[in-house]
Parts: C-alpha cells; structure tokens; sequence
C-alpha cells in the first residue's frame, strides 16, 4: 500500500522545502488519514481505529525519528559544504534507506490489526485501488520509446537538482544528460517489482495475517526482489553517484550555498518538530 503510505509522507515533507516541510509535518495526520482512506473503505469504528494508528505513528516518529532526522541533515550539510565524496554519497544512501525501513516497520505495525479485519468487499477496493496505481506507473514510466522515456527522466532529474542547487549550467545539464543515456531504464523492472510487492501483501491480507507478519515484511521489502532489478538497480545508483560527483566539482559558491542552507533548514526544523 504504497509502501504503507510512510514513504509518501517522507517525500512530501523532503520536497516542499523549509516551510513546506513543516506544514506538511503539522498537517501529517490530515494527510496520512486522506491517503489511507483511498486505499481502505473504513468507516465508524473502522474509522476510528484508523485515526487513532495514525495518532500513534505520528507519535513514535516525533519522538524517535525526528531527531534522527536533525541529525543526518544537519551532517548532510557539513559533507556538502567542504564537498562530497562517494562515501559521504553511500553514508546518505545508507542512513535514508535505515531510516526508511525503521518507519516502514513502525507503520506496519500500527496498521496490521486494522488490516486483518477487513472483509471481501474491503479487500477488493483495496486490490482496485492498487490496479489504478499500475495503469499511472505505467502512463508513467511505461509509455513511449526508449527515447521518449529518457527525455521524462531526464527533465525529473534536472527539476530534483535544480531545486537543490538552482540554475545548472549548459554543462553541468549535459552531465546530467550523459547520466540519462548511460543509466539503464528500469521502468519494467520496476513495474515487475511493484507487481510482485502487491501480490505478497494481498495475499498476506486476505490471509489474515498481517499482524504476524507485515512490520518485518514492509521493512525487508527488498528481500526476494528479482536478481535482475537488483543488478540494474545497482547500475544506476553508481551512475547517478558519478554524475553527482561530476556536479559537485563544478558547483558555483552560489549553487552549493543554496543546498547547504537547504538541509540546514531541514535540520532547524526537524529540531522544532521535534519539541513541539
């Protein structure tokens, strides 16, 4: 369920900047709660429980994950002021995919119990819903020619770093452009992975056995993940660490000033989050 949902509300706090990440954050249970209910027809004690899981989650990762938060952001933006390197890029991605399973685990969780009780007719909308993330995936991602598909990855890339760094230069697009041809497509891995993802959720739902299972599941997502994804997984990940090291010895002071004040600002306000 869309990796329960955390995943969504991470990347809605990670990408609306300083005040839009408290907003986000302020307004979470709102956000979580429309979320949830789009995937689970809940309704009166149903309903309940629902906020009140909610509740709870938002609970444990005030209390634990926001600090934690503060911390890597606050490290992330001394290792980008003195200039990264790929260990600094592989303690980023390491400690963002620790952080990632730790909250996954918390919300599994939270909403195992909601999800063994739910009846046919709630598991089919479920299964409904799911289907209708699979037809945008592959609107997407899916859709096009190699080429076309390129182009698509190539414009989120230059959006995501330029709203980090702003304005790129001609010749740091055409690094980010080098990456786009070099990196293998995975849009039917992908595609394959997510299908294979829904149907042992699915499958655990219907079985009525979330609550044994679902938190160490959604923490080790990837842990039957098709060799072949993970191989080109790999790949890519060390193409983009190349290219980001490529970028960084061409920043401008400006450029690098505009991320480092960036994630000092997501670090001030994890820390008032977090007191709050």
């Amino acid at each position: 369920m869309r990796r329960l949902l955390w995943t969504a509300l991470l990347g809605a706090a990670l990408a609306a900047g300083c005040s839009g990440a408290r907003f986000a954050y302020q307004n979470a249970d709102v956000f979580l709660r429309w979320q949830a209910t789009s995937y689970l027809d809940v309704h009166g004690a149903q309903a309940e429980a629902l906020d009140a899981r909610i509740a709870a989650l938002l609970a444990w990762h005030s209390q634990k994950a926001l600090p934690e938060y503060t911390r890597l952001a606050g490290e992330a933006s001394k290792r980008l002021a003195r200039g990264i390197s790929r260990e600094d890029l592989v303690w980023g991605y390491d400690s963002f995919q620790a952080q990632l399973r730790e909250a996954l685990r918390a919300a599994g969780g939270e909403v195992a119990d909601l999800l063994d009780r739910l009846d046919a007719k709630q598991i089919a909308h479920l299964e409904q819903r799911l289907a209708e993330d699979n037809r945008k995936f592959a609107s997407d991602y899916l859709s096009g020619s190699e080429q076309e598909r390129r182009e698509r990855r190539l414009k989120r890339d230059l959006a995501r770093l330029e709203e980090w760094f702003g304005g790129l230069s001609d010749e740091q697009i055409e690094r980010v452009r080098q990456y786009g041809a070099r990196a293998p497509l995975t849009g039917e891995l992908r595609d394959r992975e997510r299908r294979r993802l829904q149907g042992e959720f699915l499958a655990m739902v219907r079985a009525r056995e979330a609550r044994r299972r679902l938190a160490d599941w959604a923490a080790n997502w990837d842990r039957n993940r098709e060799p072949a994804y993970a191989a080109a997984s790999r790949v890519q990940r060390e193409e983009y660490f190349s290219m980001l090291l490529d970028l960084d010895r061409t920043l401008s002071d400006e450029q690098r000033r505009s991320a480092v004040v960036r994630l000092r600002g997501y670090a001030e306000d994890f820390q008032r989050l977090a007191r709050q």
